[in-house]
């Protein structure tokens, strides 16, 4: 068997045991091993890349900044900062027809620049967004939908996760990668909410009554008052970087301790919740961990074999114009959507897509921010779209799968409008990163 055969036959067994429910880690590390075995016919060699690979992929500092982002997050739900900004748009929109529906995505935009995991959102939004609005009369559909879509705000937001693991393959810069989301994520946040009010436009019944009672002026002040500790610690972790005050890793330890004293201050910190915390931390990296050293070998089995040198040539060699290339990778990202998780579609494409990428000089900047929504539109499609099964999970008895996934439609669908416009206009994306001042 040549090795461009064993690289392909490698790369269809991975997908294979993934799909009947492998973990994609251990799916990566078990045939990247096996195609050095069958390619380099030396055991020894094989075994000794075994002993020293995990070291020398986790001796990455940039990896520091993954924990502590994470940390941050779960110290901000800790701190109940969700709850007052959830309660804080609530108050602001209440006269709005639909306000409750722009609240939750507004909220979750804002809330977004503090966690950079989608399905936390989700989690957290579903106990909070979804109780208000059924009881002020939502369609049931229309309210899982709502939450579902502006939930995925989170990974596009900075920071994101896949931000962080884009910026470590592509060798980019993440504290530009993180500026690169902000814009389209504002678009996105318009987009939402432009849409939202067009269809209550058209179907108002999909929107409760306005409410009736006066909303007093304290109530104003109040809510802008219970806002300020998020607001001060955006302005911090992302001022820091725009600035060139703070390095991502920086900003995300000066994020983790700032989040911590927010919960001291508000009242609400409990060292059994830190303790939940520290533990949720702890299993999202050590899972993240083990799906980087898998990547990291399994590009190391790609190269060993020349499979991404021949694919790199020979897509390169095309005569179609360098934009459908781009528009296959979409495709490629959308179908692997439907069948397994954003971040191990991102570490097991990311090898093979971004020498091609590199090759047809476009803006790897760019290219990160269109990697990130297009798999983030993967959280919402079926069957295994992750942010609607943990919607299922909090929500419990009383909603079915299939009634979240056919609420995301509309959202899906904004998503693919804020796409198209990413890659129409690159300068979206890439302007503010070019405005840092380090």
């Amino acid at each position: 068997m040549n090795e461009l055969a064993i690289a392909g036959l490698m790369i269809f067994l991975t997908f294979l045991f993934i799909i009947f429910g492998i973990h994609i880690g251990v799916s990566l590390l078990a045939f990247s091993l096996l195609g050095l075995i069958l390619t380099t016919g030396d055991l020894g060699v094989t075994a000794s890349l075994l002993g020293t690979g995990p070291f020398y992929v986790l001796f990455e500092y940039e990896l520091v900044v993954i924990p502590l982002f994470i940390l941050m997050g779960d110290f901000v739900i800790m701190a109940g900062a969700s709850q007052d900004l959830y309660q804080a748009f609530h108050v602001w929109l209440r006269k709005v027809r639909g306000g409750l529906a722009i609240a939750t995505v507004l909220a979750n935009a804002v809330f977004a620049a503090v966690t950079g995991v989608s399905i936390a959102s989700a989690a957290v939004f579903s106990k909070i967004a979804l109780p208000q609005m059924m009881k002020h009369g939502y369609q049931a559909k229309f309210t899982l939908g709502t939450v579902a879509g502006s939930s995925v705000l989170g990974m596009l937001i900075p920071p994101s996760v896949l931000f962080i693991i884009y910026g470590i393959f592509s060798e980019e810069s993440i504290g530009k990668l993180f500026m690169a989301g902000v814009v389209p994520g504002l678009i996105l946040t318009a987009i939402y909410s432009l849409g939202i009010k067009l269809m209550i436009y058209k179907r108002p019944q999909l929107a409760g009554d306005i409410p009736k009672e006066a909303i007093a002026r304290w109530d104003w002040l109040k809510a802008l008052r219970d806002t300020w500790g998020i607001v001060a610690l955006i302005l911090l972790v992302l001022g820091g970087m725009y600035g060139g005050v703070l390095t991502p890793t920086e900003a995300g330890a000066v994020g983790a301790i700032g989040s911590c004293l927010l919960a001291v201050v508000k009242g609400r910190f409990k060292f059994t919740s830190m303790g939940r915390a520290l533990h949720e931390t702890g299993l999202v990296t050590a899972s993240f961990f083990l799906l980087f050293i898998g990547a990291q070998l399994f590009s190391r089995m790609l190269a060993t074999t020349g499979f991404v040198r021949v694919l790199t040539d020979t897509l390169v060699g095309l005569s179609a114009p360098p934009i459908v290339l781009i528009l296959l990778m979409i495709l490629v990202w959308l179908i692997l959507g439907c069948l397994i998780d954003s971040m191990s579609i991102m570490i097991l494409t990311l090898p093979i897509m971004l020498p091609v990428v590199k090759a047809l000089h476009y803006d790897l900047i760019w290219f990160g921010v269109v990697a990130t929504i297009t798999i983030e539109m993967g959280l919402l499609t079926p069957p295994f779209g992750m942010v609607v099964f943990v919607m299922k999970s909090t929500i419990g008895e009383g909603v079915t799968v299939e009634e979240i996934f056919r609420g995301t439609l509309p959202f899906l669908l904004m998503m693919a409008a804020c796409l198209a416009l990413i890659v129409a206009f690159p300068v979206l994306s890439t302007w503010l990163p070019s405005h840092m001042l380090k």
